[in-house]
């Protein structure tokens, strides 16, 4: 088992690693598309929406429904590519270092 000077260094190295890719994901931005590219949903590695692209033959009242379907199956595909985008950038940061069940940084 390591001493506690150590183990102690390693937080402090993983604090600060977690720092930095919070940053990283605040800058960093996913896209999710639907309807082949006719709706594009752009959100920052922290799941805010940044952007919302719709292309303009979808701009008709009849269309309606179809466009808000494209929009909310545009947002889960970028939200998807959010979670697996902070999932790897976590791994990255704690070094491989085993956290205990229920910890989070």
């Amino acid at each position: 088992m390591k001493d506690l000077g150590e183990l102690m260094q390693q937080m402090q190295q993983v604090q600060q690693r977690m720092q930095q890719m919070q940053q990283e994901l605040a800058e960093a931005s996913v896209s999710g598309e639907a309807g082949g590219g006719l709706v594009r949903v752009v959100m920052n590695g922290k799941g805010e929406v940044r952007e919302v692209h719709i292309d303009e033959s979808l701009l008709k009242p009849e269309e309606r429904e179809i466009v808000e379907d494209l929009v909310v199956a545009a947002l889960n595909q970028a939200k998807e590519r959010m979670e697996e985008m902070v999932a790897e950038k976590m791994r990255d940061a704690t070094g491989g270092l085993p956290l205990p069940p229920g910890f989070s940084l």
